[in-house]
């Protein structure tokens, strides 16, 4: 297994991570991902664990809280071999503090995960999505004093644009509180968009990319293409409205450069998909997915090869899509490798 540290931190982190959305899954989106149970949990983690995949991605949300304590449940007696990262901010439930980063919802909600997850810390908090009621001091004064009080280790996000991460980062560079060193962004070869602000943004200011979706919602599975009719067991039946929406022509344009760069390695079309992404900038951990045993080492034989710069460059003529204003005027100009920040691999 390959370990990249996590940002600008001196946090290891494996290349490939278990995300945790099915365990334990209810509900029309995470019960369309799947339910599995501290038993076939408990063999996922065996199989990660063996392979060298030590961080586990779970949520509040997921599931209201069943996620987490499905993972607790799986990683009990050998916590220690493990990272636990988790997430919060986003509602879980009706009440007017059940949504938010401000200090009652944050203190409330690492209790409820540490309790959850049966440990008494998280290795690394992330905030689910920005909250624009609370002052940014709050926030991060309270982040502060969770990692003093040893119930967090590292501070990251999720689903921020660059200015919000940027003003956190100054403030916390003003007062000396926790910096974030992660950002975990939906990011695959047919959802490019975290290139234009958040990649050279993250080389800039030490955070890496923790990738969710890297399948691209489940398009990247090889189970997709130009004239089929979409899998009868395929969850997207279920799960596309809440997902990134994508043009039907541009992903069977990648999906058809996945088979043909596939074919010419002897690897599964999710494992060049997510092969690619382990060779791009920023990236320190991709979040795989898996309903079985089969899906997971299937996911986990993306790693220990590498694509050649002819086929990474296939895959990216293939996906490559206009960038938006204002980033393509200056793609067009000489100068722009000069004007930009350079982006450490």
């Amino acid at each position: 297994m390959d370990y990249r540290f996590l940002g600008r931190s001196g946090l290891k982190v494996p290349v490939l991570s278990l995300g945790t959305g099915t365990f334990g899954g209810t509900g029309p989106l995470f019960g369309a991902w799947g339910n599995t149970d501290v038993e076939e949990a408990r063999r996922l983690v065996d199989i990660c664990l063996e392979a060298g995949v030590t961080l586990f991605d779970t949520a509040d949300v997921y599931s209201s809280g069943a996620s987490e304590e499905v993972l607790g449940a799986a990683l009990k007696g050998r916590r220690d071999e493990a990272l636990i990262s988790t997430k919060t901010s986003l509602p879980m439930g009706d009440g007017p503090n059940d949504a938010g980063s401000s200090r009652f919802r944050l203190i409330r909600a690492v209790e409820d995960a540490l309790r959850r997850l049966g440990t008494d810390y998280i290795d690394l908090l992330q905030l689910h999505a920005f909250d624009a009621a609370t002052p940014v001091e709050e926030v991060l004064s309270t982040l502060d004093m969770l990692v003093r009080a040893g119930k967090v280790r590292y501070v990251g996000v999720s689903n921020f644009s660059g200015w919000q991460i940027m003003k956190a980062l100054s403030v916390a560079d003003r007062y000396g509180w926790p910096r974030y060193v992660a950002n975990q962004v939906y990011y695959s070869l047919i959802g490019r968009d975290y290139e234009w602000d958040l990649m050279p943004f993250g080389a800039d200011q030490g955070l890496g990319a923790l990738v969710w979706s890297p399948l691209g919602w489940g398009r990247l599975t090889g189970k997709i293409r130009r004239g089929m009719p979409l899998p009868e067991g395929s969850r997207l039946h279920d799960t596309a409205s809440y997902g990134p929406p994508v043009e039907d022509d541009h992903l069977y344009r990648v999906v058809e450069a996945l088979e043909a760069v596939a074919t010419e390695v002897g690897k599964t079309v999710p494992q060049v998909a997510l092969n690619w992404l382990a060779q791009r900038p920023t990236v320190s951990s991709i979040i795989i997915g898996a309903r079985n045993e089969d899906q997971l080492r299937q996911n986990l034989g993306a790693i220990g090869w590498a694509l050649s710069p002819e086929q990474i460059a296939k895959l990216d003529n293939a996906s490559t899509v206009a960038a938006p204003y204002p980033h393509f005027p200056y793609r067009r100009q000489e100068g722009f490798a000069r004007l930009s920040p350079p982006i450490a691999g």
